[in-house]
């Protein structure tokens, strides 16, 4: 399968280089998802000269002339309204390379088939909502987005996002909600339209003020002491020191850890299942965490007495 957008300068692109295409789909890729590249940004990313790093630029503006506008003043491409991408871009290795901060679009010029195998996980956003997000992420800048939740159904919603998280199941956007004032989770799936605003986040808002995500929470995991036979298979599986796992996690982010895991997190270990197969050694470490209700066993109101 071809990811190179079928387009008329398809012909032209195939006649090019493979070296010259890695770098065509950088720009194309920087322009999507960050919505702006220059000519810096190319010779450090492939340690070519300003010469080289002008004519690929050229290249591509000639391919995609509707693409890009060009800032004297900043030295720098911005994407224009009218842009469509170059290459296509598949979702599911485009949203592993950004939550690995790999933002070369090398998968815009070649497709290999490793024989790995994953299970089946919910439908994947749509790439184009999350390239408006990740380009308001990293301008800190709000968007208005129009979202469906299972409480309130679809409606307007404005938020300042400042994370995209995998939570093992499906990816979502973290930010402060202008409607409840409060930093919340959104199921980037449920975002149906993104509109970035011009307004300036105020202090409240800032990544820095979301305590749930900047607390670290240690949490110290063990083979469940009723339901596993053989403690030793479960300590290689996890990579356990002396059978136990030690992690540090935002609390943020706890409760899907712990459900995705399948962690016991009763005082006493007293889930019963051979899908339970780790204990919380430590459950008092999830004291003020929200997002619990998930975890399987936890009872907030234990910690409370």
């Amino acid at each position: 399968m071809s990811f190179i957008r079928e387009t008329k300068e398809t012909e032209n692109i195939d006649n090019l280089s493979f070296a010259q295409k890695q770098r065509l789909s950088f720009i194309d890729f920087s322009l999507m998802f960050k919505g702006s590249v220059n000519r810096k940004e190319l010779t450090a990313k492939f340690e070519m000269g300003m010469a080289n790093a002008t004519r690929d630029l050229a290249v591509y503006k000639e391919l995609a002339p509707n693409n890009i506008d060009f800032d004297q003043k900043e030295r720098t491409y911005f994407q224009a309204k009218t842009f469509k991408p170059l290459f296509s871009y598949d979702a599911r290795q485009t949203m592993a390379k950004l939550s690995n901060k790999i933002s070369d679009g090398f998968d815009g010029v070649l497709e290999i088939p490793f024989p790995v195998d994953a299970p089946y996980q919910l439908n994947v956003p749509d790439i184009f909502i999350v390239a408006k997000i990740v380009q308001a992420t990293l301008k800190q800048k709000p968007i208005s987005i129009i979202y469906t939740s299972l409480s309130s159904g679809s409606k307007a919603r404005e938020i300042v996002p400042h994370t995209i998280v995998d939570n093992g199941l499906r990816w979502h956007v973290r930010g402060f909600d202008r409607n409840s004032k409060s930093f919340r989770d959104f199921v980037l799936t449920r975002v149906t339209k993104v509109t970035i605003k011009a307004d300036t986040p105020s202090a409240e808002e800032n990544k820095l003020e979301d305590h749930q995500w900047m607390r670290m929470m240690p949490l110290q995991l063990v083979p469940h002491p009723n339901n596993v036979k053989h403690p030793t298979a479960i300590a290689l599986d996890y990579g356990m020191t002396e059978g136990q796992l030690d992690i540090t996690i935002r609390a943020a982010m706890a409760g899907y850890l712990l459900r995705r895991w399948n962690v016991d997190c009763t005082a006493d270990a007293e889930l019963v299942g051979a899908e339970y197969q780790l204990w919380l050694k430590n459950r008092k470490a999830l004291f003020g965490a929200e997002n619990l209700t998930i975890a399987p066993g936890y009872v907030p109101e234990l910690e409370e007495l």
